[in-house]
């Protein structure tokens, strides 16, 4: 390509960028740039660098470093000014936009709680075999009732009754032989000389608490 062509490539690709920065008024770097443009208009990202910088040299676009990046922007001085009817349609459209915005985010709450139930919940093959290993437990409890029915050795309620009785009655047996038991070897130890365990184990006496035996409840 001659020096003529290049130029006047350079000049064309200055020029798109300066409408763009002027139209958008917004910060942008060098690949942002470029990438949003190459498509419409086919610049390569070498002649986009190499424009923003003669832009930025001529003093026609701003540029601010940060880092090793740097972004170019619109001087705000160049651009016409904005009438009071003009900066009230902005204001306007601002209120607009923050509405929109509320309301979208209020939406994108709502979605979120939606979406976070609806990972908590049961999948519909989970609740399928749910319900089927639910249905196995209510078969096999109906089986074992069926038979506890059909049985014919239930206890009838004389028989409960006489149970109880007799268990009540040797509840009470036993509580009265360990007391008679234990007074009568404490009075024992009360002349023995040496400690209770010794003479136990000499005696060879085994207690409840030994065998880990305790009274029964009271059916």
């Amino acid at each position: 390509m001659s020096k003529g062509r290049e130029a006047a490539a350079g000049g064309g690709a200055a020029a798109v960028l300066l409408r763009y920065l002027r139209e958008q008024n917004r910060p942008y770097s060098a690949q942002d740039a470029f990438g949003n443009l190459q498509r419409e208009h086919g610049l390569g990202k070498a002649a986009v660098v190499k424009a923003l910088e003669q832009l930025a040299q001529q003093g026609r676009v701003r540029e601010k470093a940060y880092g090793k990046q740097k972004i170019y922007f619109a001087d705000q001085e160049q651009l016409p000014a904005a009438s009071d009817a003009e900066l009230r349609g902005l204001d306007g459209e601002i209120a607009t936009r923050s509405a929109q915005l509320q309301a979208l985010q209020q939406s994108c709450r709502h979605m979120e709680a939606e979406l976070k139930d609806l990972n908590s919940s049961m999948t519909t093959p989970e609740i399928a075999r749910e319900i089927e290993a639910l249905r196995k437990d209510c078969a096999s409890c109906t089986e074992k009732l069926e038979r506890i029915k059909s049985a014919t050795n239930h206890v009838t309620p004389e028989e409960k009754e006489k149970v109880c009785r007799e268990q009540q009655l040797y509840r009470r047996e036993w509580r009265r032989r360990k007391r008679m038991a234990t007074e009568l070897l404490d009075a024992i130890l009360e002349g023995y000389p040496k400690s209770k365990k010794q003479f136990f184990e000499e005696v060879g006496i085994e207690t409840d608490e030994d065998h880990g035996v305790v009274l029964p409840a009271t059916v």
